[in-house]
């Protein structure tokens, strides 16, 4: 007879008992069910939940979910691979029980989590969260570590307006006290249910876009920021909820003008010291720090089909809207893709980072920060050569001096994108062939979708689904 005490391959040693004594704890705390997270290859975060009686044998057998996610679009239609959107099969969902946290937002609730396995007890090959883990513990064998967090932009509208229309939620203006005032009391309670769930909230403002805001959370190691992105955006959805707003984290939430990114920041250390300060290349930078930026900088192109994986992604990516749209880096320049963050002195061996801008929270969080790393790691391994910086508004120059400079436009549609990262060898041997092949699928399966939309057409096809 097979008991909880035997458990079949999938989790970790000790999580049984773990998860059964955490059982008691949270009903203690009035939590009924536990919330078990993932993100698809659209972006989608996609959920099952348990009963908190039921954690423990959620640790020991894991919770069914097919394996057709991967290839889900953000309409929730499915698209085929050669391995993947098949009907058939089962994967099992294990919470990762040190990253449980109670749900300050939606009393009753907690949330975890979760590593997708086989029903053999074999990591799924299209588990993004293992493969950053992979990619992370590679790193860490050649004395590498990562610290990263992502910036949540997102906007909020009033519930009552008529269909699926955008009403911003506040008249105030950007980065507007007004703003802050109009909706002060629900970003109050963010704050709140963010520090009960022990996420260091560094800032949080309102920002360009109508009825747009921004919350900052500390970098930690890059499994835990993704994790953290989101566990941020479930927070962001139940607080708004509770006060009668409803929430967007799409790229564009109108046909025209700024929309929502989710700026990854990033930085390389090895025995403990930050490889982005004290160095002697140009602005502290290490040659391997130069190098891992420089890495980034030439697999750009293809990496905006992970980054910016939504048709509605390419409304944001518009010059001289602060969306990084070349592929060219500058010293706190906001207009390059890449933004070398030095921090104020006296912190700048702690603080110093490289800051992605053509990232928006389409990205399954776990893939993007993945292929970040995975193209740092290739600019490392050739010892790549960072070029010349770029400073004020590349949109400025003429053609000619940005060829000159080698400042490349990044791909103006996903089309472009998805062309790129087919002829990216780097970055798909690191996905692995499913991932790679999920992620081609499921691009092309969303440029179909909106195949003859206008801009406000394509931006209302994906308000509300992010």
């Amino acid at each position: 007879m097979t008991t909880l005490a035997d458990p079949v391959p999938g989790g970790r040693p000790g999580d049984v008992e773990r998860a059964t004594a955490l059982q008691g704890e949270l009903a203690g705390r009035g939590v009924h069910g536990v919330v078990l997270a993932y993100v698809d290859t659209a972006g989608i975060g996609r959920v099952k939940t348990v009963p908190t009686a039921r954690l423990a044998s959620a640790a020991a057998w894991g919770v069914g979910m097919s394996p057709v996610f991967d290839t889900f679009l953000a309409d929730d239609s499915a698209v085929t691979t050669g391995v993947l959107g098949s009907p058939d099969g089962d994967l099992r969902l294990y919470p990762d029980l040190d990253r449980l946290v109670v749900l300050a937002g939606q009393p009753g609730w907690a949330w975890a989590p979760v590593d997708r396995v086989t029903q053999d007890g074999e990591r799924h090959p299209g588990c993004t969260r293992t493969l950053l883990r992979r990619i992370v513990a590679d790193a860490a064998e050649q004395g590498l570590t990562f610290r990263a967090a992502i910036e949540v932009e997102w906007t909020m509208a009033r519930d009552d307006a008529p269909g699926d229309a955008f009403v911003p939620a506040t008249t105030g203006p950007a980065y507007g006290a007004t703003r802050q005032v109009e909706l002060g009391d629900c970003t109050a309670d963010l704050l709140a249910a963010c520090a009960a769930q022990g996420l260091d909230v560094e800032q949080v403002h309102p920002e360009y876009a109508a009825g747009q805001f921004e919350i900052s959370v500390g970098a930690v190691d890059p499994v835990a920021a993704a994790d953290r992105s989101v566990l941020v955006r479930q927070t962001i959805r139940a607080v708004a909820r509770r006060h009668g707003l409803r929430v967007s984290f799409a790229p564009a939430v109108v046909g025209q003008g700024v929309g929502n990114g989710g700026h990854v920041h990033l930085s390389a250390w090895r025995d403990g010291v930050n490889l982005h300060a004290g160095g002697e290349g140009r602005y502290g930078m290490t040659a391997a720090a130069e190098s891992f930026t420089a890495g980034i900088l030439a697999h750009l192109p293809a990496l905006t089909a992970v980054t910016a994986p939504s048709p509605a992604s390419a409304l944001r990516l518009r010059p001289s809207q602060w969306a990084g749209v070349f592929a060219a880096w500058g010293h706190e320049t906001r207009e390059t893709a890449l933004r070398v963050v030095t921090g104020t002195a006296g912190v700048r061996d702690r603080a110093a980072n490289l800051e992605v801008k053509p990232v928006d929270l389409a990205a399954n969080p776990y893939l993007a920060i993945a292929a970040l790393i995975a193209a740092g790691l290739d600019g490392l391994r050739s010892s790549a050569v960072l070029p010349e910086e770029t400073t004020g508004d590349p949109a400025r120059l003429s053609e000619a001096e940005r060829a000159a400079r080698g400042v490349r436009r990044l791909p103006v549609s996903l089309e472009q994108a998805v062309a790129e990262f087919r002829a990216d060898e780097t970055l798909r041997a690191a996905l692995g062939p499913v991932l790679a092949d999920a992620v081609i699928a499921v691009r092309f399966g969303e440029l179909a979708r909106v195949a003859g939309l206008d801009d406000e057409q394509v931006a209302a096809a994906y308000r509300w689904r992010y």
